[in-house]
């Protein structure tokens, strides 16, 4: 039966199955591909109408084939320079991955670096070909016997598949969970960097329009991924596998104890900080990426200060938002409601100015329904009481220029995950994020999976540009995450993601999400505390009316 491919606005019928590249030739910049709204790799077979999409370094749905691919390719590279040496691939700074040598008696340095750009360069220029391969979950527990790789093999307990792919490069095979170039030569853009303790592996990022972004060091965000990582690894909450065995053999009260106790032992720990300059601090700054749990964060740094006598206001800096006609325009003529200038600044510095100096102030309250700023609190606050401020632009100065900089105690709340599904396949941080707000905005907002995916480009834009610079400055970053949290979420999100049909531009953003959750033991929800940060996404928050 004959079948029509379009592709590139042309139509064109054939009588013989074919596969994306032989549409799409052997342009190398094409990574892989979006056949019938759901992205593809290049070597996908065809037999039916379709519609195809070539997908470069520039789509977002590329970047993760591309990064796997490289991921790969740098694994099969030390494989063959350092045939004994593990390793360990995870997020760090820069938007960037960091490669961490596992041995203990093998140190990263700088030849290591230049012995393994030679060989990536060399797998690259070969081109090799990387073969796809569907085998039995037994075979492949074989295979990673063989390597010594018992990480790959834990994993495979917890697929519900009884078969799983392969991927052989010239003899070296691995899985990285993900779709995969045709073959070495794909992968053209990389930069190594020497960064103690490891390596710095930089790639292109379709929010730089498909080119690798200047490194930037961010030592206060190292420090909090060194910190979130060595909790993890003596919790062992540091792997999909460790988290499950810590549910089986300890149970869901010990499991959500563990976890909450970790946002308890920050808690205290910034209720110290603060105490400790009490008599210097009149604004305490609270910041982050949206659904990072502000909002139960607040709450709860507010209780813990009471317990040490200290008696805080709580502000929303959403209260000082602009009319939507007022707001600053984005690139499409749009309200952009990310910028700071959608906030009225002046307003906000003189209020916060005022209270400070112990005047009596008339606070606005924005009406998101009549989508204008209407008449609020009437505050006078003594000299000793500080004023917490919550809002994604909290911590820049713009908004707090005429308060002393020692007066202010800037806090950045994130979840930042150290989680792997294996040792060559780290969980994605804005992943996390994306799920926490597809489960709130179905619970709270009305708001279906795919609307909240629509918006989320949008949203990931603003924190570039406004939010991430921001955490260089803050005096605290709080780790929001919950080891616990994506095995809680799982039977709340896996039926908006299942929802989606699969012509849906949005399918191949909850086909990611589901592999993923598919990993995680279930957790009952029952025991989760009402304070906890969870609760602000999947209900049940003692928070909800404050």
């Amino acid at each position: 039966m004959s079948f029509t491919i379009t592709f590139n606005g042309a139509k064109k019928t054939y009588d013989k199955p074919v596969t994306v590249l032989d549409i799409v030739g052997k342009n190398k910049d094409i990574i892989c591909a979006s056949v019938n709204n759901r992205v593809r790799e290049l070597t996908y077979p065809i037999s039916e109408d379709a519609n195809i999409v070539p997908l470069t370094c520039k789509d977002r749905d590329a970047k993760a084939t591309y990064e796997a691919s490289l991921r790969f390719i740098i694994a099969f590279a030390m494989k063959n320079i350092r045939p004994n040496v593990k390793i360990r691939f995870s997020y760090n700074v820069s938007r960037a991955i960091f490669m961490q040598i596992l041995n203990p008696d093998v140190k990263s340095n700088v030849q290591l670096v230049e012995d393994l750009e030679k060989e990536i360069a060399r797998i690259v220029k070969a081109d090799y070909p990387l073969v796809r391969s569907i085998v039995s979950k037994e075979e492949a527990k074989k295979t990673f016997e063989k390597e010594g790789e018992l990480d790959k093999i834990e994993i495979l307990e917890y697929r519900p598949e009884q078969t799983c792919h392969l991927y052989d490069c010239n003899g070296y095979k691995n899985y990285m969970y993900s779709r995969m170039v045709p073959s070495t030569g794909y992968i053209k853009k990389y930069a190594l960097k020497f960064y103690y303790p490891g390596i710095i592996i930089q790639y292109p990022r379709p929010e730089m329009g498909g080119d690798i972004p200047a490194f930037e060091d961010s030592p206060t965000f190292g420090r909090t991924l060194k910190r979130a990582h060595e909790w993890a690894v003596a919790t062992r909450f540091d792997s999909i596998v460790g988290i499950n065995h810590r549910i089986e053999k300890d149970g869901a009260i010990d499991v959500i104890t563990l976890s909450e106790q970790r946002h308890n032992r920050q808690l205290c720990e910034l209720g110290n900080l603060i105490e400790a300059e009490k008599t210097n601090i009149r604004l305490i700054c609270i910041a982050g990426p949206s659904s990072s749990g502000k909002t139960t964060f607040a709450n709860r740094l507010r209780i813990e200060l009471l317990s040490r006598g200290i008696d805080p206001i709580r502000i929303s800096m959403d209260d000082y938002y602009l009319p939507r006609s007022a707001a600053p325009k984005d690139e499409n003529g749009e309200p952009d409601l990310e910028a700071v200038g959608a906030l009225d600044i002046p307003l906000f510095n003189k209020n916060m100015a005022d209270l400070i100096a112990g005047e009596v102030v008339e606070l606005p309250k924005f009406d998101f329904k009549k989508g204008h700023r209407v008449k609020g609190r009437t505050l006078q606050i003594p000299t000793n009481q500080p004023i917490i401020i919550e809002g994604i632009h909290a911590l820049n100065d713009i908004m707090t220029e005429s308060i002393p900089q020692h007066q202010k105690f800037k806090i950045f709340i994130a979840p930042q995950p150290q989680v792997n599904i294996d040792n060559h396949n780290p969980l994605s941080l804005t992943d996390l994020r994306l799920l926490r707000r597809i489960v709130r905005d179905y619970q709270f907002r009305g708001s279906s999976a795919l609307e909240t995916m629509g918006m989320w480009a949008s949203v990931r834009k603003g924190e570039f540009k406004w939010i991430y610079k921001t955490q260089e400055g803050a005096n605290y970053v709080y780790n929001s995450f919950s080891p616990i949290e994506l095995s809680v979420m799982k039977k709340y999100a896996m039926p908006l993601l299942e929802e989606i049909n699969r012509e849906n531009p949005y399918f191949p953003v909850a086909e990611r999400l589901i592999r993923m959750l598919k990993f995680f033991d279930d957790l009952d929800d029952a025991w989760v505390p009402c304070n906890s940060i969870l609760r602000e996404f999947i209900g049940g928050s003692c928070y909800a009316d404050v």
